[in-house]
């Protein structure tokens, strides 16, 4: 009979050791601690930028959203929408107006908070994407069967413009986020449920298309590249034209940060991102979210100079969008 060999006791004392620096070593520790309440980062505030801020599922529901602008580290204006429902795009207009979507729809309000346009979205369509595109003109995007693109004039309610683009099926919630309209006068499409994006001419052809995971939402920068976030794929990725990645952010580049959902991206004029880290559809309950990173800012060689995590005076919830206010 075969007799099984015994492994040395050296062995076992270093696959224990092996372990213990796992669970103890920084990635690790890191990940875990970066959900703790009242985590204190060394880089976080709110004095880092001037910005306009808005959430998803703040409070653990859809009801009493709000959008904050915070100048100077200081909250100076808040706004709680007045039905319930979800911030998508959000905007401060060269006029003062604040314009945002709200998932049934999209307005524009003033300082006062008086509304001055509204849209309502009609039967069990909805609205994520609202991006000012001229002094009097909107780019909305319409979650539904079928899906549209379209080029609203804020004025004469009139439709200046609109294509029809393709979905991945049915359910509107999981069709579109943050789609752009580019200078060129084309449409950049993140296809939420197809998994890509794709760039579409004033005709509706498709002029140019990379695969992008869960893709949520998408920009054109400066340089003719385009800048991707995956929602829970946790990525940020710069494609340029030739559809090739040039850079890309994921978790292993941040250990110190748990990534749930990344969301709106931002390129800022100096070359450093601005991510955001939506934590409410893994943490449902408040008291796990504080300590949470909601957004961050890293350079191009991805270090971090930023980090906010503000839950309690103020208390800006989960995050999904940002504007800063350069």
């Amino acid at each position: 009979m075969k007799m099984r060999k015994e492994l040395p006791a050296k062995f076992w004392l270093q696959i224990l050791f092996a372990l213990f620096i796992l669970i103890n070593g920084p990635s690790f520790s890191q990940q875990k601690d970066s959900t703790l309440t009242g985590r204190k980062w060394p880089t976080s505030g709110l004095n880092q930028h001037d910005f306009l801020y808005a959430g998803e599922w703040q409070g653990c529901s859809f009801k009493d959203q709000k959008m904050f602008i915070v100048k100077q580290g200081k909250v100076v204006w808040e706004y709680s929408m007045p039905e319930d429902g979800e911030y998508g795009d959000i905007a401060l207009l060269p006029n003062g107006h604040i314009l945002f979507s709200r998932k049934t729809g999209a307005s524009e309000i003033t300082m006062e908070k008086k509304i001055v346009w509204n849209y309502k979205a009609e039967n069990n369509a909805e609205i994520h994407v609202c991006q000012p595109a001229g002094p009097d003109k909107v780019f909305i995007v319409i979650n539904a069967v079928p899906a549209k693109a379209i080029i609203l004039n804020k004025i004469t309610g009139k439709v200046e413009q609109e294509l029809i683009i393709p979905t991945g099926g049915t359910n509107p919630h999981v069709m579109f986020r943050r789609c752009r309209y580019t200078a060129a006068g084309t449409f950049l499409v993140g296809h939420l449920d197809m998994n890509k994006v794709s760039e579409y001419d004033s005709s509706g052809k498709e002029i140019w298309s990379v695969p992008a995971p869960s893709v949520w939402s998408v920009s054109r920068l400066e340089n003719g590249n385009t800048l991707v976030g995956g929602n829970q794929h946790c990525y940020v990725r710069e494609f340029n034209k030739a559809g090739k990645v040039v850079w890309e952010l994921t978790q292993k580049d941040v250990p110190e940060i748990k990534l749930f959902n990344i969301q709106e991206v931002v390129r800022l004029n100096n070359g450093n991102t601005v991510i955001s880290n939506w934590c409410a559809g893994t943490l449902k309950n408040k008291e796990d979210q504080k300590g949470t990173v909601q957004f961050f800012e890293v350079t191009k060689d991805k270090k971090i100079v930023w980090i906010l995590s503000s839950w309690d005076h103020p208390d800006l919830g989960p995050a999904s969008a940002i504007q800063i206010l350069e």
